[in-house]
């Protein structure tokens, strides 16, 4: 990951917030170069800080007493932990986990600042609302895929978003990451790529799949 500033990640990837906002948050955040796959949230965690991703993409999931994970939704570059900020105000501990998929860049705020923030800059007010209003309408997308879709539904729907989030046709992932996060068996999801395959809407590879349609 190279090395760039605060400044830099602030005006190109939140080129929204208002000069003043930028000048509290380099004055009074930290930057992060987190690796893939490491855990940066945990389940019972008192939060200290909340996540401005610069770039990279972070996973959040539920984790299960058996250890089953079900997805809720990524973190991408230009957002924020809609949840950590809730925990934040309202000093909870978090009831998710989160998990970085790729080497990820984030501006760590902390706790103590959220308060001054939403009270003195517009732009961050509008940024929070418009944040918490985007973690709802996935997690609705997540609970109508759950509900209303059978299991083969829910995978196309689930790679397309996939292939939608990292604008690529072929992406990196396991047939065991993935029933993981449709919390269902391994033996499924092949099925049902194998299905999809035959149907030439994606080409399997060694632990990467590739969109046809």
């Amino acid at each position: 990951m190279a090395s760039k500033s605060i400044s830099y990640y602030l005006d190109t990837v939140f080129p929204d917030f208002e000069p003043e906002l930028k000048q509290e948050l380099t004055k009074n955040c930290i930057l992060k170069e987190i690796p893939a796959g490491e855990v940066i949230m945990r389940t019972g965690q008192y939060i200290k800080h909340t996540l401005l991703i610069g770039s990279g993409r972070v996973k959040l999931y539920r984790q299960g007493e058996d250890g089953e994970e079900a997805f809720i939704y990524y973190l991408e570059p230009g957002t924020a932990c809609a949840l950590s900020m809730i925990c934040n105000t309202r000093q909870e501990a978090s009831e998710i986990m989160a998990k970085t998929v790729e080497d990820t860049v984030a501006i760590m705020i902390p706790i103590q600042l959220m308060d001054e923030l939403m009270q003195k800059y517009k732009s961050w007010y509008y940024f929070v609302i418009a944040n918490y209003r985007a973690r709802f309408e996935e997690l609705l997308t997540v609970l109508d895929s759950v509900v209303f879709k059978s299991m083969d539904e829910r995978l196309e729907f689930y790679l397309n978003n996939q292939f939608e989030s990292s604008k690529t046709s072929l992406i990196s992932i396991t047939h065991q990451e993935i029933a993981n996060d449709l919390n269902t068996s391994r033996e499924v999801v092949s099925r049902l790529l194998k299905k999809m395959e035959q149907n030439k809407k994606i080409r399997l590879h060694r632990n990467a799949i590739e969109h046809l349609v």
